[in-house]
């Protein structure tokens, strides 16, 4: 029988943000509070409960644009007879139209709370959620055909009747935007907290061009436990707090990482033989600042072989009184055995790192979490005749430079991202081609057009 929760406000990764007098909090709800809310095990089915509360303190009918948390989520009843199990027509009915009750509404009143859950294919270690809601169409037209008015010389001249065309409705549009958590005991995001890592120490603050100076001077690559040699190279420099960082990835579709536990190797090698998806498989230990990464995440695909992951330590020095995360990013195209992981495998990487950084760069500029961006010195450069190799031998070729991007804690439109004009980035996939690649590339004039 379901026990429903005494209060969601109580819900541990519970958000809240308000704009413009409307009012959203969000949770994700673990799979034994939604077992227990809803007397059905909607985890095992793949389901994954989230709670929403809009307060709309406005004088305006909004609508809740629910394909926009995810263009895949189930209804009620679909919600139900995935979660049927063993259950009897009667507890059936009743697990049905609990469902059916629970579900948030899709039209926001004003002057009322509206609350209820969606229900989602299930994410591990949390996912991002993004409340959009719009103003009601009939309304924004009605409130734009009150200001109209008809002028004198129209009614003289008869044109009462034909007015011309109707008034434009001015719609408003809402978004909130929340990177939801929800811990299992094995992501690493679970051990993060950036006011242990320098802890005692005072760290010095720098302005834009001793930031540039200080990127310049730092080890070109990660490296193994001893330090003594070099691995995948440092090429990316993410400038905000951790909450910041977390919201701008999950929002541009990345995803947090599990530890590094027999567990999770187990799992992992089981998805790379069955050639299934581990979203959240976990990422091998490189090491700068004399420690492992401090977080990892990953853009995940169908199957584990082939994604692209990060690495990010947190950076002993500021940037006017904001976090600096250096980190490492490349593309994993494949899986091999090598006595150089201790698990035996290891993933293979896409050669042309660069690629796999203007990757990370435009999945953030498509979200408007790039407040600005540009290019320091100090990564290695190597050319597809000369690579470079990391810890399991894998060559890779790179301008050698590393991405900076300020995010944005709010998203920014792409007209007022700030260029940092420090050094101009190689073109990716060109650097990879051969000479022959050049009869795709050809002057206009040349096809003989005017």
């Amino acid at each position: 029988m379901p026990e429903p929760l005494d209060s969601p406000d109580h819900l541990e990764n519970l958000q809240t943000k308000t704009v413009d007098r409307i009012t959203v909090s969000a949770a994700l709800l673990h799979d034994d509070e939604a077992r227990r809310h809803f007397g059905a095990d909607l985890g095992s089915q793949g389901v994954q409960a989230l709670w929403l509360r809009v307060r709309n303190a406005t004088d305006r009918r909004y609508w809740f644009v629910r394909n926009t948390v995810d263009p895949d989520l189930y209804s009620a009843d679909e919600t139900a007879l995935l979660a049927r199990g063993d259950l009897r027509g009667e507890d059936f009915e009743a697990l049905q139209q609990h469902l059916r009750d629970e579900s948030i509404r899709v039209l926001m009143e004003p002057g009322h709370v509206t609350q209820g859950f969606l229900f989602l294919p299930r994410e591990e270690g949390g996912r991002y959620v993004e409340v959009r809601l719009a103003s009601d169409a009939y309304e924004a037209q009605q409130r734009a055909v009150a200001t109209l008015e008809p002028s004198p010389e129209n009614v003289q001249a008869g044109d009462a009747m034909n007015p011309g065309p109707p008034p434009r409705a001015q719609f408003r549009e809402l978004r909130l935007g929340f990177a939801l958590t929800l811990p299992d005991g094995d992501f690493d995001y679970e051990r993060l907290d950036t006011t242990l890592t320098y802890a005692g120490q005072s760290l010095p603050d720098l302005d834009l061009d001793d930031l540039r100076a200080e990127l310049e001077r730092l080890p070109c690559c990660a490296t193994n436990a001893d330090g003594d040699t070099d691995g995948d190279p440092l090429n990316v420099v993410l400038i905000g707090d951790a909450h910041d960082i977390m919201v701008a990835l999950s929002r541009a579709g990345w995803s947090f990482t599990h530890r590094i536990t027999l567990a999770s190797v187990t799992r992992m090698i089981g998805a790379s033989l069955q050639g299934e998806g581990y979203p959240v498989a976990p990422v091998s230990s490189l090491y700068a600042f004399g420690r492992k990464q401090d977080i990892a995440l990953q853009r995940a695909r169908a199957n584990i072989a082939q994604r692209n992951h990060m690495r990010l330590w947190l950076a002993p020095f500021t940037l006017e009184g904001r976090d600096v995360w250096v980190g490492q990013v490349s593309r994993d195209i494949g899986v091999k055995v090598t006595t150089k992981s201790p698990s035996l495998t290891t993933h293979i990487i896409d050669p042309e790192v660069d690629l796999t950084r203007e990757y990370l760069l435009h999945s953030l500029l498509a979200e408007g979490y790039a407040a600005g961006f540009g290019f320091a010195a100090g990564s290695r450069a190597a050319t597809p005749e000369e690579p470079a190799v990391n810890l399991v031998e894998d060559p890779y070729f790179s301008d050698g430079l590393r991405l900076v991007v300020m995010v944005a804690s709010e998203p920014v439109p792409y007209e007022e991202v700030v260029g940092l004009l420090w050094e101009q980035s190689d073109a990716p996939v060109a650097e990879g081609q051969s000479e022959a690649a050049s009869r795709n590339v050809f002057p206009i004039s040349s096809e003989g057009l005017p």
